[in-house]
């Protein structure tokens, strides 16, 4: 892999993802689910999702798509597109910058690492 395969995402862009798929309440996100993003309430936005602006650089560079159905009055949903899937499968190549331990849930979901049976043969 060469450092620019490795650079793909932005250092918010690598962010984003650490906060948005890493554990929360004991359970681990997958990527099926996407990233949440809010709708606007009011104002001339109303009803179309607030997308922030590490999400614009992913949606421009063909990395995420937005959802067109509303997941909740609340907000949308981001999933990432084939050539994003490639990336973020790049991007969890490199330890330094997912960590294999916390992120061995989206290294399995992409089959870099073997689905665990949970229990011993």
């Amino acid at each position: 892999m060469t450092h620019s395969e490795a650079n793909i995402f932005s250092p918010a862009e690598r962010e984003l993802i650490r906060r948005e798929f890493g554990q929360r309440f004991g359970t681990f996100p997958s990527l099926a689910e996407g990233i949440f993003l809010r709708r606007w309430r009011t104002g001339p936005q109303a009803g179309q999702a607030k997308i922030p602006k590490v999400v614009a650089g992913l949606i421009e560079r063909g990395l995420v798509a937005l959802s067109p159905e509303p997941v909740s009055i609340l907000g949308t949903r981001a999933f990432f597109t084939p050539a994003g899937v490639a990336a973020l499968r790049v991007l969890l190549q490199d330890r330094r910058a997912m960590d294999p331990a916390r992120y061995g849930h989206l290294r399995r979901e992409l089959g870099l690492d073997p689905i665990e049976t949970g229990h011993a043969a």
